[in-house]
């Protein structure tokens, strides 16, 4: 999926000056134990399913939606695990941005996962024991899906 309308008119705006965004993170979680991850064009690298939070969009809504739009699987939220500030980054054109990241764990309820859009070469479902490389954050995201915790995890101080 292309870049947001709504980020293009931002970016004439502010440049390449640090935006704001609301992100969203999904572990997708199935009844075999399970995890569904992309194989991202940009990168190369195997992670969570992600997206954008489009302006007056409902988080849960959007990340069953970007689940559907990059695999082509039907998914519903059972619960949100955390909320986040990711640390700010710079994309190779110059634009700067951060994140605030809603990561929710969620379970598949039909389709077949495959590559449904263009921001990802591969989409497969990894077993919990043999997964790839993935970022320490993903790997957080993950404990937290899998435990019996109930609450959201969020920053209470500054370390």
């Amino acid at each position: 999926m292309p870049t947001p309308k709504f980020i293009l008119d931002l970016r004439e705006k502010i440049g390449h000056d640090l935006l704001w965004l609301t992100g969203l993170s999904a572990v997708v979680l199935n009844g075999d134990g399970d995890v569904l991850l992309v194989k991202r064009a940009d990168n190369g690298r195997w992670s969570l399913i992600g997206g954008i939070l489009e302006p007056g969009e409902e988080p849960a809504v959007a990340v069953v939606r970007e689940i559907q739009e990059e695999t082509a699987v039907e998914a519903r939220v059972d619960r949100l695990l955390s909320i986040e500030a990711t640390p700010p980054a710079a994309y190779p054109n110059g634009d700067r941005v951060q994140f605030l990241d809603l990561c929710f764990s969620c379970h598949p309820l039909g389709g077949e996962a495959r590559v449904n859009d263009d921001e990802s070469t591969d989409v497969r479902w990894w077993p919990l024991d043999a997964l790839p490389d993935l970022t320490p954050r993903e790997h957080l995201c993950l404990q937290r899906a899998l435990s019996p915790a109930e609450q959201p995890v969020y920053v209470t101080a500054a370390d």
